[in-house]
């Protein structure tokens, strides 16, 4: 999710995740508690019903919470079979001074850094000594990072070369070799693997009760998906790893349970970055081993790939003090991004916002007219959008469409479509907002905005003073914390359009 190619790699470190634990190319297999028969079967069953049910692509008209239930249901089911095949979670930092140490012998410094825990983020890195902006305090080299190159080159490459999944999802495949390097015996990343959290607060942990206090926010819909999604991919691995034998001697095929698939999804979805390949052709997917310790901040980018030395390197976004928290800037994500990928909510992220979808309806009787001038602008009838945080609410690309969506017949045919050959300026001029179509076509414009930003508002369960209000009670729990941040600020933003829309149309002469 990240990028690393010009300083500007994006962790997806989990700031507010829980604590963590597993190991090279061996492929001894750890000694593993044995199903029975009638588990194994009865496990058989409901995997082959999670499949059906994951795979079937939802009906027009249906919501994202349909089978939630039916899903979360059998991923219950299954994880009280397999609870017996679970190890016991480590206490991770225990293990912090072996990952010094293992860092350290492989030529990377750490004299600059002490890992710590800081309150509402969990660990991450303090400044053992004054840095100042821009010093460099991380290197690290590519030798210690797992990567889908290392992958390919351990015991799970047969697999890989195999299965046509693994070679077009890249961090499904990190994920893949990240769990069999945790059950492997003497893997190079052991002391790595055992510093990280045993559980995430990502949505894939969340109850489903926890998932209800996300309605009328569009991030319940990409939460249930991707818990779908990370369910479908499980079942399909699972029966994979059991019936292929390039997996008969690895280590993650008796370990391959939803625990622990969620577990290495979660890894890398929280801490993966993108990184040049050996040969600096593409990029690659990767997970950095101390760097992914930091936690965000708003900022600019301040890491980079040193081609030359074929290692990351991490600079300080601003002056830090001995004992300060040293936070880098992930990129310009939403809340809402940070919340299903990361687990965490950034209340003061200036990049805040939010999605909204719209579309043309094709029973429009214009939707063919509104349709060509949306080509010529590269913008699809439907797709998101999104609704920013500040001054500006409102891009040109959602301005754009809003004015084609609000067209007369008329408007359309005298200056956009058929006969008419307008300009590229003149397509373009339909994302300033320094320049109008025609009044009455404005004012369309900022009406529909407002009233669709005032109905989304009240999808909300309560008001924004009962949520800030919640916000200050000390029995919150920090999922629940979560959640009412963000359902804050997507209303801020949203009684922000309104207001810009209402503004809009107050600038209007008629």
């Amino acid at each position: 999710m990240g990028r690393k190619t010009k300083k500007n790699p994006k962790p997806n470190q989990t700031a507010n995740s829980q604590p963590q634990e597993a190991s090279s190319n061996a492929s001894v297999v750890t000694p593993c508690p044995e199903l029975s028969k009638t588990d194994k079967k009865e496990l058989t069953e409901l995997i082959t019903n999670l499949l059906e049910i994951c795979s079937k692509p939802l009906e027009s008209g249906t919501k994202d919470l349909d089978d939630y239930s039916d899903i979360h249901s059998l991923i219950d089911k299954i994880e009280k079979i397999q609870s017996v095949l679970q190890r016991p979670a480590n206490n991770r930092h225990q293990h912090f001074p072996a990952f010094i140490k293992w860092l350290n012998d492989n030529g990377v410094p750490t004299t600059s850094v002490e890992i710590a825990k800081f309150d509402d983020f969990g660990y991450g890195l303090k400044a053992a000594k004054d840095l100042k902006e821009s010093e460099k305090f991380l290197h690290i080299p590519r030798k210690l990072m797992m990567t889908v190159d290392s992958a390919k080159e351990s015991a799970l490459g047969p697999l890989i070369a195999e299965d046509k999944i693994l070679q077009v999802m890249p961090n499904v495949t990190l994920a893949m070799h990240l769990l069999n390097e945790r059950f492997s015996r003497q893997s190079f990343w052991q002391p790595y693997i055992d510093i990280l959290p045993h559980q995430y607060s990502t949505p894939l942990y969340w109850k489903s009760d926890d998932l209800q206090q996300l309605r009328g926010s569009p991030v319940q819909g990409d939460a249930v998906n991707q818990f779908r999604n990370i369910a479908r991919q499980y079942a399909y691995f699972y029966r994979l790893l059991q019936k292929t034998p390039a997996a008969n001697n690895l280590p993650l095929k008796n370990y391959f349970t939803f625990e622990n698939y969620r577990w290495a999804v979660s890894s890398v979805m929280t801490r993966q970055n993108q990184i040049p390949t050996k040969d600096g052709s593409r990029s690659t997917f990767g997970l950095i081993p101390l760097w992914d310790m930091c936690n965000h901040t708003n900022g600019i980018y301040t890491s980079d790939y040193n081609a030359e030395e074929d290692a990351c390197e991490c600079f300080c976004l601003k002056d830090f003090s001995v004992g300060q928290q040293i936070l880098i800037f992930y990129g310009p994500r939403s809340n809402g991004e940070f919340l299903v990928h990361n687990g965490f909510v950034y209340p003061e992220n200036e990049h805040d916002r939010l999605c909204l979808k719209l579309g043309i309806s094709k029973d429009d009787p214009l939707y063919g007219l509104k349709s060509e001038v949306l080509e010529k602008l590269h913008i699809a009838t439907s797709r998101s959008f999104y609704l920013h945080k500040g001054r500006f609410p409102v891009d040109g690309d959602l301005l754009a469409f809003l004015r084609v969506f609000s067209m007369d017949e008329d408007t359309l045919k005298e200056k956009y479509t058929g006969h008419c050959v307008a300009a590229p300026e003149q397509f373009e001029i339909l994302k300033s907002e320094d320049q109008i179509v025609n009044e009455e076509n404005e004012r369309r414009v900022w009406s529909f905005l407002q009233t669709r930003a005032q109905l989304l508002i009240r999808a909300y369960p309560c008001s924004l003073e009962e949520d800030e209000s919640v916000l200050q009670e000390a029995d919150l729990s920090s999922v629940s914390k979560m959640i009412v941040q963000l359902r804050i600020g997507e209303r801020q933003i949203l009684q922000n359009v309104t207001d810009y829309a209402e503004r809009k149309k107050s600038e209007l002469t008629f």
